[in-house]
């Protein structure tokens, strides 16, 4: 990864709920191509600190510099799915916000093993074919950053090893990866890097 420029960065980023510091005076480089892994217990920042990476939120103190939305992919812990709309419903109307190829949406629902349903509204589905569903939609613009928050959550074996292949599809084409995981194995198996926090700092 030497010499690779730098796709991600925080400088003294402090984050507050209430007067509580979420987030304590982190700063970090991440080089473009890289995978790192977002480690520590619950409670240590991991979500609001992929918020933040994902311009979801902003610092209360400190800089981040990142790619614009429209680069980034990104699945949170309530996946963000319209109830209502179908699974390719849900696909195109996020993928003509991130400029996506109109042809993107059918082919990542393939690419998730969800074209068998891809016209039911995604309330009937499982918690796990939600997840695929969520991810196809982080992966369909061929993002320059993907920032996954426990991707991991709620897949079965053949899902797990399916989104490890897409994700390292993706670092084949240069695209950089933050996850967090509790699934350290997993994680592990993809990462060139690890980051650590503990009550809000890095470790």
């Amino acid at each position: 990864m030497q010499g690779s420029a730098v796709m991600l960065s925080a400088q003294g980023v402090w984050r507050y709920f209430g007067d509580f510091p979420a987030l304590r005076d982190i700063t970090f480089e991440i080089e473009a191509g890289a995978c790192v892994a977002l480690l520590g217990h619950n409670g240590a920042g991991k979500t609001t600190l992929l918020k933040l990476l994902a311009r979801l939120a902003a610092p209360q103190k400190g800089t981040i510099a990142a790619p614009p939305l429209t680069d980034t992919g990104y699945l949170g812990h309530g996946l963000g799915l319209y109830e209502d709309l179908s699974a390719i419903e849900n696909l195109r109307f996020w993928g003509e916000l991130h400029g996506a190829a109109a042809e993107a949406s059918t082919e990542w629902l393939k690419r998730v093993e969800l074209d068998h349903v891809a016209a039911a509204p995604v309330r009937q589905f499982s918690r796990g074919m939600r997840q695929r569903v969520a991810l196809g939609r982080a992966f369909q613009h061929f993002p320059k950053l993907l920032v996954l928050d426990e991707p991991f959550t709620g897949l079965d074996e053949r899902s797990v090893k399916l989104l490890q292949e897409v994700l390292r599809e993706a670092l084949g084409r240069g695209s950089t990866i933050v996850l967090s995981s509790h699934q350290i194995p997993e994680v592990m198996a993809l990462a060139t890097r690890t980051l650590k926090l503990d009550r809000g700092r890095l470790v």
